[in-house]
């Protein structure tokens, strides 16, 4: 009978380049009760706009199908059936917009749906736009907003509460019968599963474990391109879905497993260490510094204590360069940042970093607000093997910067 939908989107311009990275439909019988609810992130290949407000982040688009691999499900899921949605105007927007993309035109739009945003005058005359208000107002209790599924369920609550007032048969009865009509394209429905974001507070398992666990060999493997990209990756002391998927690839190509990994970890904590310990003193900085790798390299608290005695007895390596920004240096940014971007182009600038507006092959440093992202400039920067950081650690990369020497 109805199939009430929200999508989740970069930003508000269907028809420029914004697109949909989260959609959900949940089915109602003609009395507003919970048939079946579908949700799936979707990967927009493209930066993921204001993440503070939606709250997804791009590792979890970036494991998830496009659109064009979903609109069949999608179309399957709508047709026969009335939309509706909280301003079904901007819902259908870019639900047309995707579908168009594919080159396919499908009757989704305020004539063939109702809004429940629009129903809200007749039903709770004294609430206002937003899908919380009219809640409120209907004496529902408030959801996680900016959420497809909770929006979809929010939504689909409302228009239960509208339908138990207005009795059958309901006064749109023309609407839904015409619906069961509208003609939708023919589409597959492609062998993928929908990706749901994770539940807040529900972090990633440790990339370790999605490597093989095996005995450790006699002999110590050579592993230079695997600690070069760990070098890389924690330039920012955040390992980003991105960097752990580099890191198991490489892995893998040299054929290392778990305890193989864990061995090279050891190894490069005992280097930071030795690095820590070069003035004879560790300071509390130095130490909770030692402490975050640790745990971001899944390696027990007590393998802190075990590099410094063993940095303690052995000598700096001289070949050894710890990564820094240098004056001069060629950094490009990319994301919505908070501040504005041009603040920190800015800041960067007055601090003799040269900003570039795209990434070649003479940048140094991509600044990126999700490491993660899938905008062109993180595309190029990974291809180049140009370290992602986050706007966090750029800031104490340049704060280092402007220490005396």
């Amino acid at each position: 009978m109805y199939a009430v939908i929200d999508v989740e989107t970069t930003g508000l311009r269907a028809g420029w380049h914004d697109r949909i990275i989260e959609i959900a439909v949940v089915h109602l019988d003609e009395r507003g009760r919970v048939q079946e609810e579908w949700c799936s992130l979707i990967n927009p290949d493209r930066d993921l706009g204001p993440q503070h407000i939606h709250g997804i982040s791009a590792a979890e688009t970036g494991r998830a199908p496009g659109f064009a691999q979903l609109a069949g499900a999608v179309a399957g899921l709508l047709r026969g059936r009335t939309l509706v949605a909280h301003n079904l105007a901007f819902d259908a927007l870019f639900l047309a917009a995707e579908f168009r993309r594919l080159g396919h035109t499908v009757p989704v739009d305020a004539r063939h749906g109702l809004c429940t945003m629009q129903l809200a005058p007749h039903f709770l005359p004294s609430a206002g736009r937003s899908l919380l208000d009219c809640r409120r107002a209907a004496g529902l209790p408030a959801h996680r907003a900016h959420s497809a599924l909770h929006d979809a369920h929010a939504a689909a609550d409302l228009l239960a509460y509208y339908l138990t007032i207005t009795g059958a048969p309901p006064p749109w009865t023309p609407t839904l019968t015409g619906a069961r009509a509208l003609p939708w394209p023919a589409l597959p429905v492609a062998a993928v599963a929908a990706v749901r974001r994770r539940s807040p507070g529900v972090r990633e398992p440790h990339f370790l474990t999605q490597l093989t666990d095996r005995l450790p060999r006699q002999q110590e493997p050579r592993a230079d391109a695997y600690l070069d990209l760990l070098d890389q990756a924690l330039l920012d002391r955040h390992i980003s879905a991105t960097e752990a998927d580099g890191l198991i690839v490489v892995a893998e190509s040299l054929g290392l497993g778990q305890a193989d990994v864990r061995c090279l970890h050891k190894r490069y904590l005992t280097g930071l260490a030795v690095a820590a310990l070069a003035d004879g003193v560790l300071s509390p900085a130095e130490r909770h510094d030692l402490d975050s790798v640790t745990a971001l390299l899944g390696l027990p608290a007590t393998a802190v204590d075990k590099a410094l005695t063993d940095a303690a007895r052995a000598a700096a390596d001289p070949d050894r360069q710890f990564w820094q920004l240098r004056r001069g240096d060629l950094v490009v940014f990319t994301g919505t940042m908070q501040p504005d971007r041009e603040q920190w182009q800015a800041e960067a600038e007055t601090a003799g970093l040269v900003v570039g507006e795209a990434v070649n092959k003479r940048t140094r440093l991509l600044v990126a607000a999700d490491p993660d992202s899938m905008s062109g400039k993180a595309k190029k920067a990974r291809q180049y093997g140009i370290p992602v950081v986050h706007p966090v650690a750029y800031r104490a990369m340049v704060d280092a910067l402007l220490l005396p020497a």
